[in-house]
C-alpha cells in the first residue's frame, strides 16, 4: 500500500478556481451596467451608419469541409435542420458562440465512436480515452477551454443528462442515452452555456445533443464494423415512414459493440435500443416521444503512475485473463508474491489487481409537446424520467474474505431515480425574440458498497465481475447513503435585432437546488469510530445569473461577437470518498468543512472574430474566466481507506485563445489547422497537513497549455479520404506542477467509398438504396502516450497512480447498407 496526499475536485477530477463571490458581486454588477451602456452606444453608431451592404442574407453554403450559417436577420435563434448533410457548422448566435457538429461529421468516424471524440477535432477541446472509440466510461474525459466534463452541461433534446462523470449521480453518459448513429447533431457552446439549458453545472459551456427524427419514407439501415482485438459493432435501424396522412412515423434501432481489451484480459460490451415517435399536428406543431435502454459491461484498464510507466512498461494491466492462471497470479500477489515483470515498480501491490469492471443499466425517455399557439407564440413542454442501476467492482487485495482468501470483491451499487419537467414560451414581436421557461427535477441517489467473498485457490470459480450478482450474497456492507435533490430553475431572455446584421442578447437564470442526505450506514468495524455524513442538507440558490452577448456581421463575410455570463455549480454528490462532494465524507469531516463551503461559480468572458467565404474560413476566439470557491477533496493516508475532507481552496484564473484556418484551394480539397493556447493558473497556495504547497501560479492539472490540430481531406467523385494529426503539450499531474506527463502526437487516417451511384448505374439499386465501405486506422504512427488523467484525483506534489495510457495502432473496416 502507498500513503498519499491527493486532491479531487467537485464531481470528478478537474478544478478551476475562484475568489470570494460576495466581495466581487457589486463590482461585477457595475461592470455589466457599463457593458450594456457600451452596447447601446455601439448600436446607436451602427444604426446611424448608412452603408448596410454588410448585412448578409440568411443562407447555407454547402462545402466539402465546413458550412457557415449567417442568421442574424432572423428573429428566432439559429438552429440547424434535422437531417442536414453538412459536416460542421460554425455559427454565432446572439447569445454566444455555438458550434454545430452534424451527423455527417459524426458518421465519418468509426461506427459507434463517442460523438464527443468527434467534437474534440475543434480548437480548445480535448477528449481522452483508453480505447479508440471513446466508449470506456471509466476513462473517457472531455475538456473545453480548461473546464472538465463535470463543469460542462449536457442535454439530449433539451432533457438534462446530468454531470458527465464516471460515477454519475444525477444523469447518464450521453453514449448510454443515444446511439451515435441516431445523433442528428450536437450544438456546442464553448463559452458560457445558454441560460435556457437545463443544468446545474454549466460553468464551462454546454453540449446539446439533438436526436434525428424518423424518416418520412419507409427504410432500413444496417451496418457492420470489424476491427482489431476482435472488435465488432452492429447497428440496425428501421424507419416506418409516414403511417398516416398527418405524418405519423417512428423508428426503432439496436446497436451492439463488443471488443477485447487491447492489453490484459476481458472485453468491453455495450448494447442499446433507441426508439422515437413523431406525431405532427397541423403544419407547425408536434408531439414526440423518445425511449432508450442501455446495457453496459466493461472490464477496465488498470491505472498508471509515472513509476509504473517508467519502470514497468506500457502493457501492465490487471491479472484477469479469463483463465484460472489469472486468478492464481492475483491470489499469489495478494500474498506478496509478485510476477517478475513488476520487479522495477515500487508499489507492486497497486500496480495490478485481479480485475475491475463497470456494469451499468439505464432506462431513459421523454414525452414532448411543441405547439405553435399563434404565428408568434410557441409553447414547448417536456416530461421525462430516468432510472439507472450500477455495479462497479474492484478486487481488493488488501482485505481478506471470511474463508481466508487474501482478497475480496468490493462492489459499489449506486442507483438513480429521477423525473422532471421543462416548459418554455417563445414570443416574436417586432425585432425581439423573447423566451422564458422553467425546469423542475427530483432526483434520488442511492450510494452503497458491499464486500463479496472470493474463493480459496483451487476451491471454486472466482466472481464474474461482469455477470449477475443477483444470486450472490455479500458478507458485509461498507456504507450506505441516500440523497434526495430537488432542482428548480427559471430563465428569461430577449434577443433584440437592432439591424439585420446586428443582434444583442440579454437574459438571466435563477437556480434553486436543495439536497438532503438522510440517515446513513457506516461500518465502524472497518472505517473506525465516526459516521457517514447524514441528516444534513445543502442549498444552492442564485436569484440572478446574468448573460449578455452580441453578434455583428459587418462588411461581407466578416463577423464579430462577444459573450459575458455568470454561472454557478450546485453542490455535487458522489460515492463515499470518491470526489469533492461535501456529502461524500464522514460526519466529522463535514462538520469541519461546512462553515467554509460555498457553491462553485464563475464569470466567463469571450470575444471573437470570424471570416468565411467559399475559399477559406478563419476564426479567432479569446476568453477569460474567473472561477471562485473551488471545492477540493484533500485525502491522506492509505489509498484504500484514506482520511478525506472537502474544502474551499480558492480560485483559478483562465486566459486563452484559439485560432483556426481552413482553406479550400481546389474543389473537394480542404486543409485545416488550429492552434489553442490556455493559461489557467491557481490563485492561491494550499495548506494541508501542516505543509504549504506552492500551487499559486501553477498551470491547472490535466489540461495542456498548447494544442495544435491539423486535418487534410479530399473528395473525388464517390471516394473520400482524410488524415488528421494533433499535438498535445505536457500536462501537470500534480497541483504544484512538479510532476508532468509528456507531450505527444496522435495521427489517424480514414477513407470511404460510396457505391450508391454504382448500384444505380448497374441497375442493382432496386432493393439496396445505398452502400458504403469504410476503412480507418487509429494511431497511425503507433504512438505511446498518456490519455486520461485524474480518474483517482491528483496529488498536491509528486507522483500518483491516476492516469491511463492510450491505445496503440488499430484498424477498422465497415460496411453500411440502406434499404
Amino acid at each position: 500500500m502507498v500513503s498519499h496526499l491527493v486532491f479531487c475536485f467537485a464531481g470528478s477530477t478537474q478544478e478551476n478556481g475562484m475568489m470570494h463571490y460576495r466581495a466581487l458581486a457589486t463590482k461585477q454588477v457595475r461592470t455589466l451596467r457599463h457593458l450594456m451602456c457600451l452596447s447601446s452606444a455601439l448600436a446607436g453608431i451602427l444604426v446611424a451608419t448608412p452603408d448596410l451592404k454588410a448585412a448578409a442574407p440568411t443562407k447555407t453554403v454547402k462545402r466539402t469541409q465546413t458550412t457557415v450559417h449567417h442568421a442574424a436577420i432572423k428573429r428566432s435563434p439559429v438552429t440547424a435542420k434535422e437531417g442536414e448533410s453538412v459536416l460542421i457548422s460554425a455559427r454565432r448566435r446572439a447569445h454566444g458562440t455555438m458550434i454545430s457538429v452534424g451527423s455527417a461529421q459524426i458518421q465519418k468516424a468509426v461506427p459507434g465512436t463517442n460523438p464527443l471524440k468527434v467534437l474534440s477535432q475543434q480548437p480548445g477541446i480535448m477528449f481522452q480515452s483508453s480505447d479508440p472509440q471513446g466508449l470506456d466510461t471509466w476513462s473517457s474525459q472531455i475538456y473545453m477551454h480548461g473546464f472538465m466534463q463535470n463543469q460542462i452541461s449536457t442535454t439530449l433534446d433539451d432533457v438534462p443528462l446530468g454531470e458527465l462523470v464516471y460515477r454519475n449521480y444525477n444523469g447518464l453518459n450521453p453514449i448510454q442515452a443515444i446511439s451515435s448513429e441516431n445523433v442528428g447533431r450536437m450544438d456546442v457552446s464553448t463559452g458560457a452555456g445558454a441560460e435556457s439549458v437545463a443544468s446545474t453545472n454549466n460553468l464551462g459551456g454546454s453540449i446539446e445533443y439533438v436526436s434525428s427524427d424518423p424518416k418520412e419514407k419507409t427504410s432500413g439501415t444496417l451496418s457492420q464494423t470489424f476491427g482489431s482485438y476482435n472488435m465488432f459493432h452492429t447497428f440496425a435501424r428501421f424507419d416506418s415512414g409516414k403511417l398516416t396522412p398527418s405524418g405519423t412515423r417512428f423508428y426503432v434501432s439496436y446497436s451492439r459493440n463488443d471488443t477485447d481489451k487491447w492489453k490484459g484480459g476481458g472485453n468491453q460490451f455495450t448494447q442499446q435500443v433507441n426508439a422515437k415517435f413523431v406525431q405532427p399536428i397541423g403544419n407547425d406543431s408536434s408531439i414526440k416521444a423518445f425511449f432508450d435502454w442501455s446495457d453496459l459491461h466493461q472490464y477496465l484498464y488498470q491505472d498508471y503512475s509515472l513509476d509504473i510507466l517508467h519502470n514497468g512498461g506500457y502493457y501492465i494491466d490487471n491479472y484477469y485473463n479469463g483463465k484460472s492462471s489469472g486468478y492464481a497470479n492475483a491470489y499469489h500477489a495478494a500474498q506478496g508474491n509478485y510476477p517478475s515483470y513488476l520487479n522495477g515498480v515500487s508499489d507492486k501491490a497497486d500496480a495490478a489487481y485481479y480485475d475491475g469492471s463497470s456494469n451499468i443499466n439505464d432506462y431513459f425517455g421523454y414525452l414532448k409537446g411543441d405547439f405553435a399557439l399563434t404565428d408568434r407564440l410557441r409553447w414547448k413542454t417536456t416530461v421525462y424520467g430516468h432510472g439507472q442501476k450500477t455495479l462497479l467492482t474492484w478486487s481488493n487485495p488488501f482485505d481478506s474474505s471470511p474463508n481466508g482468501a487474501p482478497m475480496l470483491e468490493q462492489v459499489k451499487r449506486p442507483s438513480i431515480a429521477r423525473y422532471g419537467i421543462l416548459s418554455s414560451l417563445n414570443y416574436d414581436i417586432a425585432h425581439n425574440h423573447i423566451e422564458a421557461g422553467v425546469w423542475y427535477e427530483n432526483n434520488r441517489f442511492l450510494s452503497s458498497m458491499y464486500g463479496y467473498e472470493q474463493p480459496l485457490l483451487g476451491q471454486g470459480s472466482p466472481i464474474n465481475s461482469v455477470g449477475s450478482f443477483s444470486k450472490l450474497s455479500p458478507f458485509m456492507q461498507f456504507y450506505g447513503q441516500a440523497i434526495n435533490t430537488n432542482t428548480f430553475t427559471a430563465y428569461a431572455q430577449d434577443t433584440y435585432h437592432i439591424l439585420p446584421n446586428l443582434a444583442l442578447h440579454f437574459g438571466f437564470k435563477s437556480l434553486l437546488n436543495v439536497s438532503h442526505a438522510g440517515n446513513a450506514y457506516y461500518n465502524t468495524a472497518y472505517y473506525g469510530n465516526d459516521a457517514m455524513a447524514g441528516g444534513v442538507g445543502l442549498t444552492t440558490f442564485r436569484a440572478f445569473l446574468p448573460h449578455i452577448s452580441g453578434d455583428w456581421h459587418f462588411l461581407k463575410h466578416h463577423e464579430l461577437y462577444f459573450d459575458i455570463a455568470e454561472n454557478v455549480h450546485a453542490y455535487p454528490q458522489a460515492q463515499f470518498k470518491t470526489a469533492a462532494s461535501p456529502f461524500a465524507v464522514t460526519q466529522s469531516a463535514y462538520d469541519i468543512s461546512r462553515p467554509g463551503l460555498k457553491p462553485e461559480s464563475d464569470w466567463a468572458y469571450a470575444v471573437g472574430y470570424r471570416y468565411s467565404d467559399k475559399f477559406m474560413d478563419a476564426t479567432v476566439h479569446a476568453y477569460r474566466v474567473n472561477f471562485f470557491n473551488r471545492l477540493q477533496m484533500i485525502s491522506s493516508g492509505a489509498i484504500i481507506n484514506p482520511q478525506t475532507i472537502v474544502a474551499n481552496v480558492g480560485g483559478v484564473t483562465m486566459n486563452g485563445v484559439d485560432a483556426g484556418l481552413t482553406i479550400r484551394p481546389l474543389r473537394g480539397l480542404a486543409f485545416t489547422n488550429s492552434l489553442s493556447y490556455n493559461h489557467s493558473t491557481y490563485d492561491q497556495n494550499v495548506q494541508s497537513g501542516g505543509m504549504l504547497y506552492a500551487t499559486k501560479g501553477a498551470q491547472v492539472v490535466a489540461y495542456p497549455q498548447f494544442m495544435y490540430k491539423t486535418a487534410l481531406s479530399y473528395t473525388w467523385h464517390d471516394l473520400e479520404a482524410h488524415i488528421d494529426a494533433s499535438y498535445t503539450s505536457r500536462r501537470n499531474l500534480s497541483y504544484t506542477g512538479d510532476t508532468k506527463v509528456p507531450s505527444y502526437w496522435l495521427t489517424n487516417f480514414g477513407t470511404r467509398y460510396n457505391l450508391t451511384n454504382f448500384l444505380k448505374s448497374s441497375g442493382r439499386g432496386q432493393f439496396v438504396k445505398g452502400l458504403e465501405i469504410d476503412f480507418s486506422v487509429y494511431n497511425l504512427s503507433n504512438s505511446h502516450y498518456v490519455s486520461t488523467m485524474g480518474e483517482n484525483g491528483f496529488p498536491l506534489s509528486g507522483d500518483y497512480q491516476s492516469f491511463l495510457v492510450g491505445a496503440p495502432r488499430q484498424y477498422f473496416g465497415s460496411v453500411k447498407a440502406e434499404f
